[in-house]
Protein backbone atom coordinates (compact mmCIF):
# COMPACT_ATOMS: atom_id res chain seq x y z
CA UNK A 1 0.00 0.00 0.00
CA UNK A 2 1.18 3.00 -0.55
CA UNK A 3 -0.38 6.42 1.11
CA UNK A 4 -0.41 9.42 -0.55
CA UNK A 5 -1.86 12.72 -0.45
CA UNK A 6 -3.85 12.63 -3.27
CA UNK A 7 -6.37 10.41 -5.12
CA UNK A 8 -6.30 8.18 -7.41
CA UNK A 9 -9.29 6.80 -9.35
CA UNK A 10 -9.58 4.05 -11.72
CA UNK A 11 -8.45 4.96 -15.13
CA UNK A 12 -6.30 8.12 -13.99
CA UNK A 13 -2.59 7.84 -14.82
CA UNK A 14 -0.44 8.97 -11.41
CA UNK A 15 3.55 9.32 -11.84
CA UNK A 16 5.39 9.21 -8.82
CA UNK A 17 8.53 10.15 -7.55
CA UNK A 18 9.70 7.30 -4.88
CA UNK A 19 12.58 8.06 -2.46
CA UNK A 20 11.67 6.51 0.81
CA UNK A 21 13.49 3.35 1.33
CA UNK A 22 10.82 1.64 2.56
CA UNK A 23 8.87 2.43 -0.69
CA UNK A 24 12.20 1.73 -2.60
CA UNK A 25 11.10 -1.62 -1.25
CA UNK A 26 7.74 -1.49 -2.17
CA UNK A 27 8.32 -0.93 -5.89
CA UNK A 28 11.06 -3.70 -5.69
CA UNK A 29 8.49 -5.77 -4.41
CA UNK A 30 5.87 -5.04 -6.71
CA UNK A 31 7.98 -5.15 -9.76
CA UNK A 32 8.88 -9.27 -8.72
CA UNK A 33 5.38 -9.91 -8.53
CA UNK A 34 2.39 -8.50 -10.51
CA UNK A 35 3.24 -4.68 -10.81
CA UNK A 36 0.66 -3.28 -8.70
CA UNK A 37 -0.26 -1.85 -5.02
CA UNK A 38 -3.12 0.00 -3.43
CA UNK A 39 -2.86 3.68 -3.09
CA UNK A 40 -4.85 5.77 -0.18
CA UNK A 41 -5.59 9.02 0.96
CA UNK A 42 -3.93 10.27 4.01
CA UNK A 43 -6.47 11.92 5.86
CA UNK A 44 -3.83 13.19 8.52
CA UNK A 45 -0.71 13.12 8.77
CA UNK A 46 2.82 12.96 6.21
CA UNK A 47 3.35 11.13 3.34
CA UNK A 48 7.08 10.83 4.61
CA UNK A 49 7.82 9.32 7.75
CA UNK A 50 4.54 7.15 8.81
CA UNK A 51 2.84 7.65 11.61
CA UNK A 52 -0.31 8.76 9.22
CA UNK A 53 -4.21 8.37 9.17
CA UNK A 54 -5.44 6.81 5.87
CA UNK A 55 -8.93 6.20 4.46
CA UNK A 56 -10.63 2.99 3.85
CA UNK A 57 -11.54 3.06 0.49
CA UNK A 58 -8.43 3.37 -2.52
CA UNK A 59 -7.06 2.35 -5.97
CA UNK A 60 -5.08 -0.49 -7.09
CA UNK A 61 -2.17 1.11 -9.26
CA UNK A 62 -0.82 -0.90 -11.85
CA UNK A 63 3.16 0.16 -12.88
CA UNK A 64 3.18 0.61 -16.70
CA UNK A 65 6.67 2.81 -16.43
CA UNK A 66 9.60 2.09 -14.04
CA UNK A 67 13.12 3.69 -14.09
CA UNK A 68 15.37 3.35 -11.18
CA UNK A 69 17.64 6.41 -10.83
CA UNK A 70 22.01 5.70 -9.44
CA UNK A 71 20.74 6.68 -6.19
CA UNK A 72 18.02 4.50 -6.10
CA UNK A 73 15.35 6.58 -6.34
CA UNK A 74 12.63 5.58 -9.04
CA UNK A 75 10.39 7.14 -11.42
CA UNK A 76 7.41 5.59 -11.86
CA UNK A 77 4.19 6.24 -14.20
CA UNK A 78 1.24 4.37 -12.67
CA UNK A 79 -2.38 3.35 -13.56
CA UNK A 80 -5.75 3.28 -11.42
CA UNK A 81 -6.88 0.02 -12.20
CA UNK A 82 -9.73 -1.18 -9.77
CA UNK A 83 -11.64 0.44 -6.60
CA UNK A 84 -10.99 -1.54 -3.36
CA UNK A 85 -11.84 -1.05 0.69
CA UNK A 86 -9.26 -1.94 3.02
CA UNK A 87 -9.86 -4.52 5.36
CA UNK A 88 -7.67 -4.03 7.82
CA UNK A 89 -4.27 -2.10 7.81
CA UNK A 90 -1.12 -4.60 8.69
CA UNK A 91 2.23 -3.63 9.95
CA UNK A 92 3.79 -1.78 8.27
CA UNK A 93 7.23 -3.05 8.22
CA UNK A 94 8.72 -3.56 5.73
CA UNK A 95 6.30 -1.41 3.97
CA UNK A 96 2.83 -0.48 4.53
CA UNK A 97 0.14 -3.19 4.21
CA UNK A 98 -3.65 -3.97 4.47
CA UNK A 99 -5.93 -6.77 3.56
CA UNK A 100 -8.00 -5.56 0.54
CA UNK A 101 -10.94 -6.41 -1.79
CA UNK A 102 -11.93 -5.11 -5.10
CA UNK A 103 -14.95 -3.22 -4.28
CA UNK A 104 -17.03 -2.44 -7.73
CA UNK A 105 -20.19 -0.21 -7.94
CA UNK A 106 -23.47 -0.93 -7.63
CA UNK A 107 -25.50 -1.66 -10.99
CA UNK A 108 -27.79 1.00 -11.70
CA UNK A 109 -31.21 0.18 -12.30
CA UNK A 110 -32.14 0.03 -16.13
CA UNK A 111 -34.39 3.29 -15.53
CA UNK A 112 -31.77 5.04 -13.54
CA UNK A 113 -31.43 7.46 -16.30
CA UNK A 114 -27.86 7.47 -15.76
CA UNK A 115 -26.42 8.54 -19.50
CA UNK A 116 -28.97 11.98 -18.72
CA UNK A 117 -26.77 12.11 -15.69
CA UNK A 118 -23.87 11.73 -16.87
CA UNK A 119 -24.65 14.00 -19.75
CA UNK A 120 -25.25 16.78 -17.51
CA UNK A 121 -22.78 16.55 -15.18
CA UNK A 122 -19.92 16.44 -17.55
CA UNK A 123 -21.22 19.51 -19.37
CA UNK A 124 -20.83 21.18 -15.97
CA UNK A 125 -17.62 19.93 -15.50
CA UNK A 126 -16.56 21.34 -18.88
CA UNK A 127 -18.28 24.59 -18.23
CA UNK A 128 -16.23 24.70 -14.98
CA UNK A 129 -12.69 23.66 -17.18
CA UNK A 130 -13.42 26.30 -19.29
CA UNK A 131 -13.93 29.03 -16.98
CA UNK A 132 -10.63 28.31 -15.27
CA UNK A 133 -9.25 28.52 -18.66
CA UNK A 134 -10.34 31.92 -18.62
CA UNK A 135 -8.96 32.66 -15.35
CA UNK A 136 -5.61 31.45 -16.18
CA UNK A 137 -6.19 28.67 -14.16
CA UNK A 138 -4.37 25.26 -14.59
CA UNK A 139 -6.46 22.91 -15.37
CA UNK A 140 -7.60 20.01 -17.50
CA UNK A 141 -8.99 21.01 -20.85
CA UNK A 142 -12.66 21.37 -21.72
CA UNK A 143 -12.53 19.45 -24.07
CA UNK A 144 -11.25 16.44 -22.95
CA UNK A 145 -12.54 12.98 -24.16
CA UNK A 146 -14.20 10.46 -21.99
CA UNK A 147 -14.87 7.10 -21.92
CA UNK A 148 -18.25 5.63 -23.20
CA UNK A 149 -18.76 3.65 -19.76
CA UNK A 150 -21.00 5.70 -18.13
CA UNK A 151 -19.13 4.10 -14.77
CA UNK A 152 -15.71 4.74 -15.74
CA UNK A 153 -16.83 8.16 -17.07
CA UNK A 154 -18.07 8.71 -13.95
CA UNK A 155 -14.63 8.20 -12.13
CA UNK A 156 -12.70 9.88 -14.81
CA UNK A 157 -14.95 13.21 -14.69
CA UNK A 158 -14.30 12.90 -10.45
CA UNK A 159 -10.50 12.66 -11.19
CA UNK A 160 -10.37 16.21 -13.60
CA UNK A 161 -12.74 17.66 -11.55
CA UNK A 162 -10.86 20.92 -9.79
CA UNK A 163 -11.74 19.94 -6.03
CA UNK A 164 -9.72 19.32 -3.27
CA UNK A 165 -8.81 15.47 -2.56
CA UNK A 166 -11.32 15.11 0.47
CA UNK A 167 -14.07 16.16 -2.14
CA UNK A 168 -12.27 13.36 -4.65
CA UNK A 169 -12.44 10.97 -1.71
CA UNK A 170 -15.68 11.47 -1.81
CA UNK A 171 -16.47 10.85 -5.04
CA UNK A 172 -14.18 7.86 -5.38
CA UNK A 173 -16.15 6.15 -2.48
CA UNK A 174 -19.44 6.69 -3.81
CA UNK A 175 -21.03 3.55 -3.40
CA UNK A 176 -22.25 4.08 -6.98
CA UNK A 177 -22.23 5.31 -10.62
CA UNK A 178 -25.50 7.61 -9.69
CA UNK A 179 -24.35 8.66 -6.29
CA UNK A 180 -20.89 9.84 -7.91
CA UNK A 181 -22.30 11.40 -10.44
CA UNK A 182 -25.09 13.39 -8.01
CA UNK A 183 -22.51 14.29 -5.41
CA UNK A 184 -19.77 15.66 -8.14
CA UNK A 185 -22.63 17.37 -10.05
CA UNK A 186 -23.69 19.24 -6.20
CA UNK A 187 -19.87 20.44 -5.96
CA UNK A 188 -19.19 21.32 -9.54
CA UNK A 189 -22.62 23.60 -8.95
CA UNK A 190 -21.00 25.57 -6.08
CA UNK A 191 -17.71 25.70 -7.45
CA UNK A 192 -18.73 26.88 -11.09
CA UNK A 193 -21.22 29.78 -9.14
CA UNK A 194 -17.99 30.88 -7.12
CA UNK A 195 -15.95 30.97 -10.68
CA UNK A 196 -18.79 32.88 -12.33
CA UNK A 197 -18.57 35.45 -9.63
CA UNK A 198 -14.93 36.28 -9.90
CA UNK A 199 -15.58 36.17 -13.90
CA UNK A 200 -17.77 38.83 -13.44
CA UNK A 201 -16.05 40.89 -10.86
CA UNK A 202 -13.08 41.18 -14.09
CA UNK A 203 -15.42 41.98 -16.21
CA UNK A 204 -16.66 45.17 -14.20
CA UNK A 205 -13.14 46.20 -13.16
Amino acid sequence: MFPLGTVLFPSAYLPLHVFEPRYRELVRTCLDGDGTFGVTLIERGSEVGGGDVRTMVGTRARIVEAAELPDGRWALGTVGVERLRVLGWLDDDPFPRADVEAWPDEAAPPDAGLADQAETVVGRLRRVLAHHAELGDRAAPATLAFSDDLGLRSFQASAVAPLGPIDHQALLAAPSATVRYARLDDLLAAHEDDLRRVLDLGEQS
